[in-house]
């Protein structure tokens, strides 16, 4: 096992620079932390580059990593890869899944129109898994799928369904060549969600946590939906509403 005990190691700078969007779009790749997370990338292998694990903590034997690399680090290096107040001393540098084939097999999509929060992004990727949804298309204004935060939040989803950026007006057109329903969201102008049939194949677009979806998507929709308030609050949460929409149109 290759061991590291300096910050200014080549292969440490590199690590830290994956904290940052721009690393992580240039190289393809992205870290992961935390057990659990390790676990669910480690089932997926041909996505793990090498783990990284602090001197305390060392790799548990339940975490088998078959050949992938194991690389352990001082305490220092290892919270120095850490965005956490915890930190659990284990990390993955993993390859972005290309998803292309598995998408033009995919009958059930969820498109994400300018979510910002990473909290609300990694619980929609999660609840699309939950959901046994085909695929998650983010499009542009959207946090980045490999935030630190919507990795933690989507707790393994990415490793579990297709997750790409892309162009929700293209992928809307795609679909309803494909004559499958792409239901948006919105609160006027709109029919209860109730009122649609579940289907094999659909689309749902949820937007902006303060704008909603934008009126390019609206107007090109097959049907727009809402979900009828109760009580007093003025809305639902976006990733609230979009399990509950998920849940309904999913056969």
């Amino acid at each position: 096992m290759k061991y590291i005990q300096s910050v200014q190691n080549p292969q440490v700078k590199q690590w830290k620079k994956l904290l940052t969007k721009k690393e992580r779009d240039r190289s393809g790749t992205f870290l992961v932390e935390g057990f659990h997370l390790v676990e669910e990338v480690l089932k997926q292998s041909e996505q793990v580059v090498e783990i990284i694990v602090s001197e305390k903590t060392g790799l548990p034997p339940r975490l088998d990593a078959g050949s992938t690399p194991v690389i352990m680090v001082t305490e220092e290096i290892s919270n120095s890869l850490s965005d956490t107040e915890a930190p659990q001393g284990i990390y993955a540098v993993c390859r972005k899944a290309a998803a292309e084939t598995v998408l033009q097999e995919a009958k059930t999509y969820l498109f994400i129109d300018a979510v910002q929060d990473p909290g609300n992004l990694g619980t929609m990727i999660r609840t699309a898994d939950a959901a046994g949804m085909d695929a998650v298309i983010v499009g542009r204004g959207s946090v980045d799928i490999y935030n630190s935060k919507v990795l933690r939040s989507a707790q393994g989803s990415h490793f579990h369904l297709p997750i790409v950026n892309g162009d929700l007006s293209e992928w809307t057109a795609k679909l309803a060549e494909k004559n499958i329903p792409v239901y948006g969201t919105a609160l006027e102008g709109a029919s209860v969600y109730t009122e649609i049939l579940s289907e094999d194949s659909f689309a749902l677009i949820v937007g902006n946590e303060g704008n909603g979806v934008s009126n390019e998507l609206l107007r090109k929709t097959t049907a727009n939906l809402y979900i009828p308030i109760f009580g007093k609050s003025e809305s639902l949460n976006v990733a609230v509403a979009t399990g509950i929409l998920l849940y309904y149109l999913k056969k």
